[in-house]
């Protein structure tokens, strides 16, 4: 296990688990825990035998965004918080949906602010039955980032983002799985174990197939139709020369299951 101040990392079965430890704050973010998470995400990115990234948080809440304290410590009015969100946040948001692999998160409790938008950044979003997610930046004058504003309209409608990001409503891991914000709501107690148990069931399956589709994706948000279809032909044909892809059809062909590599 690999273990900063702020964040732990360990590797098994393919997964590397990264998780917020600063569960005095509500896992709140300070510099050194942004970068921490950074450098562990691009680690994941780069090591060979990580196959799927499950992002999760200790203590009683997942994240409760920005340490307020922290990034108003100076005078009034003289924080540059622009300058926050681009040297903490954008890099972190960027890590994860540039990775050629899949990043689960597993939500527990609160996640409010940048906590929520780093979950909405993840593939899939598997939350506890006691989650909440909240756009809490209006309370303070603030405006959502962390991909908020992007992710969250895309997730649920323009409109529903908007009143959300307005108002700063509490959305209930209920609601929030009903509106398709989340995958799944487990009880608390297995909550760590259902995350890890979807982590360890992606990291078997074809690696680079996925990270093509989540090229796809990424595409998609910006892209019309036509150049949407012209992206995945190029998928496609890349898809097509991996290892994983001939042993996934040598293995209908023997009507076996598929070891997949990655490759």
């Amino acid at each position: 296990m690999s273990k900063s101040e702020f964040i732990t990392s360990a590797t098994e079965l393919g997964v590397c688990t990264i998780t917020l430890n600063r569960p005095d704050v509500l896992n709140a973010f300070n510099r050194r825990m942004a970068e921490e998470l950074r450098a562990a995400l691009e680690g994941a990115a780069a090591d060979a035998s990580v196959r799927a990234v499950l992002l999760c948080a200790s203590g009683r809440g997942f994240c409760a965004g920005q340490d307020l304290g922290e990034a108003t410590s100076s005078k009034p009015g003289q924080t540059d918080l622009g300058e926050i969100v681009k040297t903490r946040y954008i890099p972190i948001v960027r890590a994860i949906r540039e990775m050629e692999k899949p990043v689960v998160a597993a939500v527990n409790g609160v996640a409010a602010g940048a906590g929520a938008n780093l979950a909405f950044a993840c593939d899939i979003i598997v939350a506890a039955e006691d989650a909440c997610f909240i756009q809490s930046f209006s309370k303070v004058g603030l405006v959502p980032d962390t991909g908020g504003t992007f992710f969250l309209p895309r997730m649920i409608g323009l409109s529903r983002a908007t009143a959300l990001m307005f108002l700063g409503d509490r959305v209930p891991a209920a609601k929030a799985l009903e509106w398709g914000m989340v995958h799944s709501v487990v009880p608390p107690t297995v909550l760590l174990e259902s995350a890890t148990s979807l982590a360890r069931h992606l990291a078997t399956m074809p690696t680079r197939g996925l990270a093509l589709i989540k090229k796809a994706l990424n595409a998609s948000l910006a892209n019309d139709l036509n150049a949407q279809l012209d992206v995945e032909a190029e998928m496609q044909g890349l898809a097509g020369r991996t290892t994983d892809f001939a042993e996934g059809v040598r293995a209908f062909l023997e009507k076996r299951k598929p070891a997949y590599t990655g490759r």
